[in-house]
């Protein structure tokens, strides 16, 4: 699992490879990632948007962005926690994952909090995240 923690707002992430769906013949490998936001602050925050940095073992480079997550925009009070599944097809066996959420309070206030870098890795390869 990987974590970061942003203005006691954390981000937990659990990648997993999906077999079912990749077609290493093809080219074709897919993740699935959960991710588990908890909000350890002392106010509500709602989640805006989303960006994130794909990047493939070859360095092709995809960045994401748009509203909320999963077609959501979930408001967190403090204390609570949101969780959802998502995936990633990439054309290579391995690549990495980051970025960030943006968040806005109930006055308006907008920052983002960091989503950890986190590696995609096809089952028997080795890879450390420095």
């Amino acid at each position: 699992m990987y974590r970061a923690l942003t203005r006691e707002i954390e981000v937990v992430v659990e990648p997993f490879y999906l077999e079912e769906q990749s077609d290493p013949e093809d080219d074709r490998y897919v993740w699935g990632y959960r991710i588990v936001i908890s909000n350890n602050s002392g106010i509500a925050v709602r989640l805006v948007n989303r960006y994130w940095n794909i990047t493939d073992q070859n360095g092709q480079v995809d960045e994401v962005t748009g509203p909320g997550v999963v077609g959501e925009q979930p408001r967190l009070s403090p204390g609570d926690t949101y969780e959802y599944s998502s995936g990633c097809p990439l054309d290579t066996p391995s690549g990495l994952m980051f970025g960030h959420y943006q968040m806005e309070t109930d006055d308006g206030e907008m920052f983002d909090v960091d989503i950890p870098a986190f590696s995609l890795d096809s089952p028997g390869l080795l890879r450390v995240l420095n």
